[in-house]
């Protein structure tokens, strides 16, 4: 629970924080008339939905099992995610319709001052970015990774535009303000694209990488001691949990207490691994043994593909 208060207030910071960035931003975009700074600026609206959302998520992540839940809630998370992808994706094109016009008849910026608020803005983003991602690596939270990700790329994007636009007004070549915005409008397509693919993939009960099995691997062979299979392996993962569940294969003669010990063990070894991991064991007889799966004091088998 003190690690989910830390998401929970981490995705409220970023709410307050993303409404201060989106006013900056605009003050920026008015006193400039830039569409590269309206792009920005309009990216802002989605961090604010996004961190909204997010903190919605984070809260109802925050919720008990229970008879109608028994995993619980974690899963509202990466609705949050994939809720904030979606609309990413439509600020891009909203992007791309803006900055069109511009390309055949590019305007001169007003103001040096709007430069100076909107790097303002940016450095608020990126300490911002920094402490969502920190939180969330620390309490396995794919909402404010989502969040925290957006507005790092959201960051690299201004300090893209900011580069451009003073280029430009060195230059007097204006047109290189409407460039800006498309090719902003296209990184974030990408990112929209990219946190779409790993959220559903997520909702659809995706398996841990092959790095993460591999390791999941190793761990269970060093710890099986006494059984002499370990198979169907299977995985998941849903917010701050890892779900692992495999059958293990024990001598026919062996006493439920001590394959009882074994199991512990393996829990045990799991956990140490991934405080927040839950396994689910089925014990087999000797006669249930399987090809092509690990043994006692054998070496991780390569992963299926």
């Amino acid at each position: 629970m003190h690690g989910q208060t830390h998401t929970f207030n981490a995705a409220r910071i970023s709410l307050a924080v993303g409404v201060l960035v989106f006013l900056l931003k605009w003050w920026a975009y008015w006193l400039t008339d830039s569409v590269a700074l309206y792009s920005d600026a309009l990216e802002s609206v989605v961090n604010i939905v996004g961190a909204a959302v997010a903190t919605w998520a984070v809260w109802v992540a925050r919720r008990p099992a229970n008879l109608t839940y028994p995993y619980g809630y974690a899963k509202a998370e990466y609705f949050s995610a994939v809720l904030e992808g979606t609309l990413i994706i439509i600020a891009a094109f909203a992007i791309i319709h803006a900055a069109w016009g511009r390309l055949y008849s590019p305007v001169a910026l007003q103001s040096g001052l709007g430069l100076a608020v909107s790097l303002g803005a940016t450095l608020v983003n990126a300490a911002l970015a920094g402490y969502l991602l920190k939180i969330a690596k620390q309490h396995h939270s794919p909402a404010l990774r989502a969040d925290g990700l957006h507005i790092f790329s959201d960051v690299i994007t201004s300090l893209g535009v900011l580069f451009g636009i003073g280029l430009a007004w060195w230059s007097g070549f204006w047109i290189l303000d409407p460039l800006l915005a498309i090719v902003v409008a296209l990184n974030i397509l990408w990112m929209g694209g990219h946190l779409l693919r790993s959220s559903i993939g997520s909702l659809m009960d995706e398996g841990l990488s092959s790095q993460e099995l591999l390791t999941l691997q190793a761990t269970l062979t060093h710890a099986m001691t006494g059984a002499l299979q370990i198979h169907n392996l299977k995985t998941r993962r849903a917010g701050a949990t890892t779900f692992v569940e495999f059958h293990l294969v024990v001598s026919a003669e062996m006493r439920v207490k001590e394959a009882h010990e074994i199991c512990d063990r393996l829990e045990y070894a799991l956990q140490e691994l991934s405080q927040d991991t839950e396994v689910t064991i089925h014990v087999e007889p000797e006669d249930e043994v399987l090809p092509r799966d690990f043994v006692l004091h054998g070496t991780p088998s390569e992963l299926n593909q």
